[in-house]
């Protein structure tokens, strides 16, 4: 190991990986700046334990869809609880939250809908907005006067037709945004749809596990849980695990039982899978402390990066986009063009940072950056590390 990776452990012990706070990447120990594992539970003993205890009961399969023989007690279970962690009626399980966001969509959009979309929002959002086959428009990033016009101008051509249904408006975003690391106006979004008549969507992939009081996403901690029609959220990302996590009033969830074929037509996931959601709803409740330490790492870092202007030669450019009150452990730093963004991922990684470059498509063109994932279990000298090579 060169001097660049030297001493990265610095004291913190366990697994090396591509979900730990430490990663391999050719033959070098690098920090991992880069995991979606917010929480550091993906390598946290109880969700192991719940993993193996549910394929010892119920095997690693479920030999079917839920509709046919594949469901089993553990996946009501989960459920009920993720219902109640979300405040909402009921929720549903899905393989993965790309097939959820199809689900919901493809059920309740059709032609002769609209759906619109902030064109920051997810691949997986957007593709499946295009296949529901409803007329699909993006508004600009958190751009609500271009979303009431939208809206506004449906509202007039459906004043002039006649149809025998009656057109479904949808508003759909990301609740916190995984490029900007800045967060959608549900407050804001909510009036429109109610002035409107919309059907709000919120994609809570980045918020679920991190926001709110008890950590139920953006909804809850913007106060407006009540008010979103349907919340997409994810257990890939702070819970630890895998799935995609439909929470809404039970009559959406008993549509989409009998309706949505991405869920109707998929195996049944995995008892381990669900049961790894359970332990991470219970380390959520039981360790506080992993939301507060992640909190203060993400205050660190914002405050290194602010006065950020060039590392190693590549200048940042600053955010469109104000990264605002909530402890959003997504940083982006923006260089502008993919041969900058690539020079500073290769100035990282010289210095035991593991942080790529997002390029386009996955970005606006001119936009490329590294983008800082930030974990709970990230130590001191892991974000001196950093401050070093920002430096």
């Amino acid at each position: 190991m060169d001097g660049g990776a030297a001493g990265v452990a610095d004291g913190a012990a366990g697994f090396v990986g591509p979900a730990s706070r430490l990663i391999q990447r050719h033959g070098r120990t690098l920090v991992n700046f880069a995991s979606n594992d917010y929480l550091a539970l993906a390598d946290h003993p109880r969700l192991k334990q719940a993993a193996i205890d549910a394929i010892n009961r119920f095997g690693t399969g479920t030999g079917a869809s839920r509709l046919v023989t594949g469901h089993l007690p553990i996946h009501e279970e989960v459920e009920q609880r993720l219902a109640r962690f979300k405040h909402a009626q009921a929720a549903l399980l899905c393989a993965t939250g790309y097939l959820a966001n199809l689900a919901v969509l493809s059920t309740f959009a059709g032609p002769g809908d609209l759906i619109c979309i902030d064109k920051l929002s997810h691949a997986s959002l957007i593709d499946a907005a295009r296949a529901s086959g409803a007329t699909v428009r993006t508004f600009g990033h958190r751009d609500h006067d271009r979303l009431g016009r939208l809206l506004t101008r449906n509202d007039e051509a459906l004043a002039d037709i006649s149809t025998p249904r009656q057109p479904r408006r949808f508003i759909v975003t990301d609740s916190v945004f995984s490029m900007d690391g800045d967060c959608a106006d549900l407050p804001g979004l909510c009036d429109l749809a109610e002035e409107h008549g919309a059907i709000t969507i919120i994609d809570e992939a980045h918020g679920t596990g991190i926001l709110g009081a008890s950590g139920a996403g953006l909804c809850e901690a913007q106060g407006v849980t009540g008010r979103v029609d349907v919340v997409i959220s994810t257990a890939s990302k702070a819970l630890g695990g895998l799935g995609g996590i439909i929470t809404a009033n039970q009559v959406v969830i008993d549509t989409l039982i009998n309706h949505a074929r991405s869920f109707i037509y998929t195996t049944a996931v995995p008892a381990a899978q669900a049961a790894t959601i359970a332990a991470a709803l219970d380390v959520l409740h039981d360790e506080p402390w992993r939301r507060e330490r992640l909190s203060e790492r993400v205050r660190q870092v914002q405050a290194l990066v602010a006065g950020v202007t060039s590392v190693a030669g590549n200048e940042i450019k600053p955010l469109d986009s104000p990264l605002g009150p909530w402890p959003i452990p997504i940083i982006p730093i923006v260089t502008g063009s993919a041969a900058s963004a690539l020079n500073l991922a290769d100035h990282l990684t010289s210095l035991g940072i593991h942080a790529p470059a997002i390029r386009p498509p996955t970005v606006a063109p001119n936009a490329a950056r590294v983008r800082l994932s930030l974990r709970a279990d990230m130590t001191d000298s892991d974000i001196e590390r950093l401050a070093r090579a920002l430096r």
